[in-house]
């Protein structure tokens, strides 16, 4: 998938821990991040920092790939 914004980034994680079966509480839960952090991240808020947003990535199983286009 190609993410070209926050927001389609946010609907990947939002898919993928849907997928996982797993809530925002149970995620912040286990990460310590907030509800509300995880809401905006999800909701494609452009703000949110970058090195937490990989970290809820990292804990989802998935990877950002970056590719050069051609």
């Amino acid at each position: 998938m190609v993410i070209k914004d926050a927001k389609a980034l946010g609907a990947m994680l939002r898919k993928r821990r849907r997928d996982l079966g797993y809530t925002q509480a149970y995620i912040s839960e286990v990460s310590g991040l907030s509800v509300s952090f995880i809401s905006d991240v999800e909701n494609g808020k452009g703000t949110a920092e970058f090195g937490r947003v990989l970290y809820l990535a990292n804990l989802l199983g998935a990877d950002i790939v970056f590719e050069a286009r051609e």
